[in-house]
């Protein structure tokens, strides 16, 4: 069953009230909740995840830092934070001794990656290339897929990177409708995130945090549901 990753972002940044947001939805039956390496302290970071775990939970990073440098920092302070995935970047030669002997999930980004927040670019068998080369390589465990900030077929990318990858493959970015949701499923992504979208209402009322995460889950269960018949 593909799962769903609550991101506790808006604009590819951790919002400021992410601690109250993230009680908001606690009830819920989330399995994995992450947020940005840009947008609030590391302490405040390093205190959510002791929580988000604490409720039995597992807790993702997503590095969007563009810059080589920044991205080091990032993956440092993931270390620091106490995750159990990190999600995105481009540098996988940096990150990947950092991250040795650690247990965290190390999911980068295939394809070219530009501004934020961050855009996909290439075409789709570079995109699909480069994740077979990525997950080829032990450290490596999926991949983090910008799948609907790509400027062509997204459909068409995200079934070759499924196909191409050794490793679970997350969609990310701009999933903010049901009908996106129902693509990914089908197409048969390991999970999907969604931050923005929700804190927009794309999903429910702006205001219920918890009952928009509760129609996403179960959209999604209902989808899985589908193609197993």
């Amino acid at each position: 069953m593909t799962e769903f990753i609550f991101m506790l972002t808006r604009n590819d940044m951790t919002i400021p009230n992410a601690r109250e947001a993230y009680e908001a939805v606690r009830p819920t039956g989330l399995r994995y909740v992450g947020f940005k390496d840009i947008g609030l302290p590391a302490e405040e970071l390093r205190d959510l995840a002791a929580s988000i775990r604490a409720d039995g939970r597992e807790v993702m990073l997503e590095v969007v830092s563009e810059r080589a440098e920044d991205e080091l920092r990032s993956i440092e302070a993931a270390r620091w934070i106490g995750v159990d995935w990190v999600l995105g970047g481009t540098h996988p030669d940096t990150a990947i001794p950092l991250l040795a002997g650690t247990g965290i999930r190390y999911c980068p980004f295939p394809g070219t990656i530009v501004g934020h927040p961050s855009l996909l670019r290439g075409t789709v068998e570079a995109i699909a290339a480069d994740a077979a080369a990525l997950t080829a390589r032990p450290e490596v465990h999926g991949l983090d897929l910008l799948a609907y900030r790509y400027d062509g077929d997204v459909e068409a990318l995200v079934a070759s990177v499924v196909a191409a990858a050794s490793g679970p493959v997350i969609a990310a970015g701009s999933v903010d409708s049901m009908a996106r949701i129902d693509a990914l499923v089908r197409i048969g992504v390991w999970a999907f995130t969604i931050g923005g979208a929700i804190f927009d209402g794309r999903f429910g009322d702006p205001d219920d945090l918890a009952g928009q995460v509760g129609a996403v889950l179960e959209r999604v269960a209902a989808g899985a549901g589908a193609t197993a018949r």
